[in-house]
């Protein structure tokens, strides 16, 4: 393999959770371990005014919750590792299904005291689905929670998949001190409340030696040594090809904000998790290392730097080596484009570079040629399969308060569905667009990002529709009959294909009934085939 060693070197995964599992201050804290940045601040709450580095959007900020993935990339040891960070919030569940495909593997954090919720069962689903190897972090052990053992069963039961932890708290709460690390067998003690790395580090090679009683109290060290016995009797030993094909997730207990358990995840994941891996395409499957580049875009941004109204593209690539000024063909276009200023990520910081290699994702400033699941490759037809989309659940009608702004509205509303969050609709007469999304928290996003971003005054209001559905048939007679009779409830997408707004279940049934030869898309995923 020609770059087989650069190849070797990276490591990109996805963070996902619940909301407020502590994600995003975990990403610090691997940042912070990882010399990428030098002190962690903390997300935002009443007292606190910084915000997280991978936080940057000025709603987030607000609202002290993330509501886009941030790409983030840092050295450590002798690995480029490069962090996905995602929404937790489930308003936001397409854009971390999405970010999902350009992943190799991922870290699953839990809240110790609320455990599995449901938005992290649906997560699982997908990694599931995919065969994406999970590490679990159960995080907030310095406060009171579920017993660990408790724990660990949840997991496998909620989560279908065999757990084995590779380090093990010592107390809990008020009596928290600390992880032990199963996996080289040794015990790390930390100083509580540190944006810096100050750590106490003991080899304990033997579990029984007296040691472990004079650095943690005779109790807790005879606590730990039945725990860890009963680890042993109870879960199979590790084995790094069973995590590898997503059948059992390491598990590793700490405090993300106390940097406890932080390094020892780290340190396992480097060591334990999968290089870059291949992907699927409507042709044929795709290596690492075949020498011939080739990637796929998984999200698109807007006003990433909103002093420059830039849009970015973030594609991940998956054979080959990219170059910058490079001429690439453009699949679905059919036209040839290089990139002059592709960049890299920390979080909203950008730094150009001349090469990217099967693992990284990379930044392409785009003027509107990309949209998500677009596919570049040196000549090669085909095109990456996998990327989801999904049918809205929640409609609204986008009205405009300021007919002097109309062109920033239109521009706004148009970039930001690029970025993948919602659907829009165009009805006529009168041009009325119907935003569609799978939750309400995205209304609030796009009004707030079109006020503040684009200058447009604007409102939602809410509209009754059940679903959205795209209309495909070889009759055009019976078509031509559908609209007629349906024309107050059809609109065109933004690639200007037929959608039908069906008001209720019943009423969506009854057209399939009365209208056979019409095929009723319930998502847009049609379009990838023709």
């Amino acid at each position: 393999m020609k770059y087989s060693e650069d190849i070797e070197k990276r490591r990109t995964f996805g963070i996902i959770s619940h909301p407020d599992a502590g994600k995003t201050t975990l990403t610090e804290k691997l940042l912070l371990f990882g010399g990428a940045i030098q002190t962690a601040g903390a997300v935002k709450n009443n007292k606190i005014k910084k915000t997280a580095t991978s936080d940057f959007m000025e709603i987030e900020k607000q609202r002290g919750i993330s509501v886009a993935t941030s790409v983030m990339a840092f050295g450590y040891k002798d690995k480029q590792i490069n962090i996905l960070d995602t929404p937790g919030h489930k308003d936001f569940a397409e854009d971390t299904f999405r970010t999902l495909t350009a992943v190799d593997s991922v870290i699953l954090v839990i809240d110790c005291a609320n455990g599995v919720e449901a938005q992290t069962e649906k997560l699982m689903e997908v990694c599931r689905m995919r065969k994406t190897p999970v590490i679990i972090f159960i995080n907030k052990m310095d406060r009171d929670g579920k017993e660990s053992f408790d724990l660990l069963d949840e997991l496998e039961s909620s989560l279908k998949i065999k757990v084995r932890p590779l380090t093990w708290n010592i107390g809990m709460g008020d009596y928290f001190q600390g992880v032990y690390n199963i996996y080289d067998k040794s015990l790390n003690l930390f100083s509580a409340n540190k944006t810096k790395i100050e750590e106490d580090v003991h080899a304990i090679s033997d579990i029984q030696d007296k040691e472990l009683d004079d650095i943690i109290g005779e109790e807790p060290a005879e606590e730990l040594r039945g725990e860890l016995e009963m680890i042993e009797g109870v879960y199979d030993e590790f084995n790094r090809e069973d995590y590898l094909a997503g059948d059992v997730a390491p598990v590793f207990f700490g405090s993300a904000v106390n940097n406890f358990g932080v390094r020892e995840l780290l340190d396992t994941f480097c060591e334990v998790s999968p290089a870059p891996r291949g992907r699927t395409t409507d042709v044929r499957a795709i290596e690492p290392g075949e020498e011939r580049f080739s990637g796929f875009v998984f999200k698109i941004h807007a006003n990433l730097d909103p002093k420059h109204r830039d849009r970015i593209a973030f594609l991940r690539v998956v054979s080959g080596r990219f170059e910058r000024n490079k001429f690439y063909q453009h699949i679905r276009l059919e036209k040839k484009m290089k990139f002059p200023n592709p960049t890299s990520f920390m979080a909203q910081d950008k730094s150009i570079i001349e090469y990217a290699y099967p693992g990284d994702v990379i930044g392409l400033y785009d003027t509107g040629n990309f949209k998500i699941g677009d596919t570049l490759t040196e000549g090669e037809k085909m095109m990456f399969k996998g990327i989801p989309s999904f049918s809205p659940e929640i409609f609204q009608e986008l009205e405009n308060l300021d007919p002097m702004k109309s062109k920033q509205l239109e521009k706004g509303i148009r970039q930001l569905i690029d970025e993948g969050v919602a659907q829009l609709f165009i009805q006529q007469p009168g041009n009325r667009k119907i935003v569609g999304t799978v939750g309400q928290l995205q209304f609030e996003v796009i009004n707030y990002r079109l006020i503040n971003e684009y200058g447009a005054k604007c409102r939602f209001v809410a509209k009754n529709y059940f679903k959205a559905c795209w209309i495909t048939t070889d009759n055009e007679e019976m078509l031509d009959q559908f609209q007629k009779a349906k024309y107050n409830l059809l609109a065109r997408d933004k690639d200007d294909n037929l959608v039908f707004l069906a008001e209720t279940p019943f009423l969506l049934q009854m057209a399939e009934q009365d209208y056979p030869d019409l095929v009723f898309h319930k998502t847009s995923e049609f379009m990838l085939d023709q």
